[in-house]
Parts: structure tokens; C-alpha cells; sequence
């Protein structure tokens, strides 16, 4: 009786933490559309975003801060997902599409069609794909030895991310006339996206929610252990090559709305694990909130902090998250 009352208890924080993030992500996305060059009411907001009266209250929300809200929330929910993937697969929570090269691929691909084929733009998000999935590729072909252990994949990763950040620098040398369209790409920026990048993510993010939560008992089985989930009849080689395929996917999807954007997948699972514990049945629903919630407020801040000029959202997750990463280096 104790127990199952214990179990309830911690079943009833879980919810709670998850219902507080909410109202943080709320308020994140309420400010973010208040606040900028032109303050709008909250009353204003909602008026205008369901009655357009032609006002520039009306274009301000409607084509600039509602949309950026939006994809500023979705990116942070793909690379959120996808960082708390990687760190279960590779029980390792220093794991992060950007650190281990996923970002890097995604990144290289995307700049050489921005920088070296400008007249193919509307191929960038394709690009970026097939660049994460083929860093993920040759990352898992670097690892295997009889098998995939975690810390190989990681040390890959690192070297992966090295070479593609390499090849991203020589590609902008050798074309350093043309490196002014790739610097906000290079910071991670949602300076000028607008519904078409919403629409462009959106299928993403929506198949990556209902996979992560269709298949969360099953990373919660390869956490315990390569031995103990093929004991419990798990297929370890392909779950975990399932889910670093739909991490690949959902970083690449971020990746080609926003740029290089790091850190939100490393942040986000480490503190979620932190508040709620490693069961993934809520990690990822709680990944997916603080994710949105912590972009959202971070290009927030960006946007308006030294007004009219805007930083990109990518600086901000630096100064963030390069001490964060020293912590968890400390640990």
C-alpha cells in the first residue's frame, strides 16, 4: 500500500513539474509576442491574430512575432528530443547533435548550398537532412567494432564534428565573398523566418513527438544496459540505430530553419533528468517543453535586449551552455 502510494506520489511531481513548464512556455510565448520595437498588449495580441483589421499591431504579430514564436518553439522541441535521444542511446549525458557531429553534417551540407550554389536555397533543408544522416553514417561506421558501444560512438562524434567543422570553415575561406549570407546560418539565428519555416518544420516535429512517446519503453530498456536489454529480448543494434536515425532527423530539421544552434540539447535532457528522473515516458514530454520554453525566452532576449539591433538566438545558447557544459564536465 506504501508503495503504490509512493508511486502515485512521484507520478503526481512528474505532472506537476510538466504543468509548470507549461505555464513557463506559455508566458515565454505570450512575452515574446508582447514585447519588441512596437510593445502590444495581450489583449491587442489576441485580438489581432483573430481579426485582421490591416493595423501594423496586426502585421507585426501576425507575419514577424507570431511565426518566429512558433518556430522558435518547434526547433527548441527538435533539438531538445533529439539531444535526449543521443544521451540515452549513448548513456552519456554530455551527448548532443552538435557536440557529437550530427549538427556539424547537417551544417556543412547546408552552407555549401548557401554559400557555393546560392540559386538552390530551397534546397537546404533536403541538404541539411543528408548531411546529418550521413555524419550519423559514418559516425556509426567509425564505431563499430563487433558491435556499437557508446563511448566509441561519442569519440567518433567528436572527430566527425571536427572534420565537418573543418570542411564548413575552408568552404567559407574559399568562398569569402559570399560568407555574409552564411553568418546568421553560422550563429543560429530566427532573425526574418517567418510561416514558411514554421510549415517547413512542422511535419517534423509532429512525427518526431509521436515516435519519441510510441517508443520510449524501449530506450528505457537499452539504458539498462547492452546485456540486460538483449536479456529482455530487445534488438539493441537496431533500436539503437532507429533512434539515432530520428535523432539525425529531428537536428537536421532544426538545423535548416535556424542554423547551428547548440547547447538546447545538451541543457535540456541533463535538467529534465535532473527535476523528473531518467524514465523517458516523461523525459520526452518534458524535453519537448523546457526545449520550446528555453528558445523561446532565449530569442526573446536576443530579440530585445539591445533594441532594434538583434542578436542571433545562437549567441545567447552559447553563453548559456558553454558553462553548463563545464559543470557537467566538473561532474
Amino acid at each position: 500500500m506504501e508503495n503504490n502510494k509512493l508511486l502515485k506520489d512521484k507520478k503526481s511531481y512528474k505532472i506537476t513539474v510538466l504543468v509548470i513548464i507549461t505555464c513557463f512556455l506559455f508566458i515565454g510565448f505570450i512575452y515574446g509576442n508582447v514585447k519588441g520595437t512596437l510593445n502590444v498588449s495581450v489583449e491587442r495580441i489576441f485580438d489581432v491574430i483573430f481579426n485582421d483589421d490591416g493595423s501594423p499591431e496586426r502585421m507585426v504579430i501576425w507575419n514577424i512575432r507570431l511565426p518566429r514564436m512558433i518556430l522558435a518553439g518547434l526547433v527548441g522541441v527538435n533539438l531538445a528530443l533529439a539531444g535526449a535521444i543521443l544521451q540515452g542511446v549513448m548513456n552519456n549525458p554530455l551527448a548532443d547533435p552538435s557536440i557529437i557531429g550530427i549538427s556539424s553534417g547537417a551544417g556543412l551540407f547546408a552552407i555549401f548550398i548557401l554559400v557555393v550554389l546560392p540559386q538552390y536555397q530551397a534546397l537546404v533543408p533536403l541538404a541539411a537532412f543528408m548531411g546529418a544522416m550521413g555524419a550519423a553514417a559514418i559516425i556509426y561506421g567509425l564505431a563499430w567494432k563487433g558491435g556499437i558501444q557508446p563511448m566509441r560512438i561519442i569519440l567518433a562524434g567528436v572527430a566527425v564534428s571536427a572534420l565537418f567543422g573543418a570542411g564548413i570553415s575552408a568552404t567559407l575561406v574559399f568562398f569569402s565573398d559570399r560568407v555574409h549570407g552564411a553568418l546568421t546560418f553560422m550563429n543560429g539565428s530566427l532573425s526574418a523566418r517567418s510561416w514558411p519555416e514554421v510549415w517547413a518544420i512542422l511535419p517534423y516535429t509532429a512525427a518526431g513527438i509521436i515516435l519519441v512517446n510510441l517508443f520510449s519503453e524501449k530506450l528505457n530498456i537499452l539504458v539498462l544496459g547492452d546485456d540486460v536489454a538483449r536479456g529482455l529480448g530487445l534488438n539493441v543494434e537496431l533500436t539503437r540505430l532507429g533512434f539515432t536515425a530520428l535523432a539525425a532527423l529531428l537536428a537536421a530539421s532544426a538545423v535548416s530553419v535556424v542554423g547551428l544552434l547548440g547547447f538546447v540539447g545538451l541543457i535540456v535532457p541533463h535538467s529534465i533528468r535532473l527535476l523528473i528522473g531518467n524514465d523517458y515516458k516523461y523525459m520526452f514530454p518534458g524535453s519537448a517543453l523546457l526545449g520550446a520554453t528555453l528558445v523561446i525566452f532565449s530569442d526573446t532576449f536576443a530579440r530585445t535586449v539591445l533594441s532594434p539591433t538583434e542578436i542571433p538566438v545562437g549567441i545567447v545558447m552559447a553563453v548559456i551552455g558553454a558553462p553548463f557544459f563545464l559543470y557537467l564536465l566538473r561532474k
